[in-house]
């Protein structure tokens, strides 16, 4: 890709003319400018009523911190940027590979022996527990029992088929955990193992996103753990 050039930038550059373009500082002074105030300051006092070195002190003091402050937020401002462009470097490599994060949403593929994987995140002593699997219109497709499991987190696997063992068609799937803690069923968090397509930079805050299979994204902050 090449840059163009108009007319007017080659007679500049055989004929340079002698105009100075402003400096566009969006509205900011700078420190020239603080001391510039201050020379006219001192310009125009009272001669019966000079202006006290202390106060001159205080106003020499706080244009410099301005300026101190101006230069650190530009650094701070640099180095976040760099941090993020290191990061989707890094996660570049999570291309392709699966990652467990908190959902109930799962993709299964057209891959051959495609299965949708994951945990569930049990903090009691539970029984009759059971995962259920929606398609995306809401039925339900299959149904798996786990019996009684300890607390802890309870990894499961679905192999892609109905309750009659029939393969279902790739995409998006829900999953539903339920359990028994005593005498009461109460819902359980999932986390699933999704598959990586693609890694993009945010703004600072956000920092780096992971796109999911499913056209779904997450941030790499929200991923508990790397391959299945």
């Amino acid at each position: 890709m090449t840059d163009s050039v108009n007319n007017s930038d080659v007679r500049d550059l055989y004929w340079p003319q002698d105009k100075k373009t402003p400096e566009n500082t969006n509205g900011q002074l700078k420190q020239e400018d603080f001391f510039a105030l201050l020379t006219e300051q001192l310009a125009q006092q009272d001669p019966t009523k000079p202006v006290d070195n202390d106060q001159m002190i205080a106003q020499m003091t706080s244009f410099t911190m301005a300026d101190s402050l101006s230069k650190l937020q530009s650094s701070f401002e640099g180095f976040a940027a760099n941090m993020n462009s290191s990061q989707a470097l890094a996660a570049s490599g999570l291309i392709g590979q699966q990652v467990l994060v908190i959902g109930d949403k799962g993709t299964l593929t057209d891959a051959e022996g495609a299965e949708l994987s994951g945990v569930i995140i049990n903090e009691k002593a539970a029984h009759d527990m059971k995962i259920t699997i929606e398609d995306k219109s809401g039925q339900t497709v299959r149904t798996m029992t786990l019996g009684s499991n300890a607390a802890g987190n309870i990894e499961f696997n679905w192999d892609g088929t109905d309750n009659s063992g029939n393969p279902l068609p790739p995409g998006n799937y829900t999953v539903t955990a339920t359990a028994k803690v005593g005498e009461k069923r109460i819902d359980l968090p999932t986390a699933i193992n999704r598959h990586v397509n693609s890694v993009s930079l945010a703004s600072s805050t956000q920092g780096v996103i992971l796109n999911l299979a499913g056209e779904e994204s997450v941030k790499l902050a929200d991923v508990l753990q790397i391959g299945s």
